[in-house]
């Protein structure tokens, strides 16, 4: 049960991850005038540098169960719950509780430390 929540855990990440970068780029990005062009092209990098980032912890919490060190699924789940946890914070806290992301990035830090 542990390694199924773990890798709900995971695959919850990337649809979330995934979710996160293609509303990034139809919806905040389209809208948005930021000048000058070189730094809008920073901003969209650093928006899915994290898009990415999210996806590379649901690929790790998706493996560690597969992973015969007992030392490497620890160090995975904490890293991911804090990484998940702040992100699910900082949106809560940005968006005053009124997207959903927060919910969705509580959940996986909830499915996570379930699955220790």
């Amino acid at each position: 049960m542990r390694d199924l929540l773990l890798q709900c855990a995971g695959v919850l990440t990337i649809v979330v991850a995934l979710i996160h970068g293609i509303l990034g780029e139809t919806k905040v990005f389209a809208r948005a005038s930021i000048d000058p062009e070189r730094l809008r092209t920073l901003i969209r990098l650093v928006w899915q540098a994290s898009t990415v980032a999210w996806i590379g912890g649901g690929v790790l919490l998706i493996a560690a169960p597969w992973m015969d060190s007992a030392p490497a699924r620890h160090w995975i789940v904490i890293t991911m719950a804090c990484v998940f946890g702040f992100s699910a914070f900082a949106n809560a806290w940005a968006t005053r509780g009124r997207h959903f992301g927060w919910m969705a990035l509580s959940a996986v830090v909830a499915m996570t430390v379930a699955g220790y």
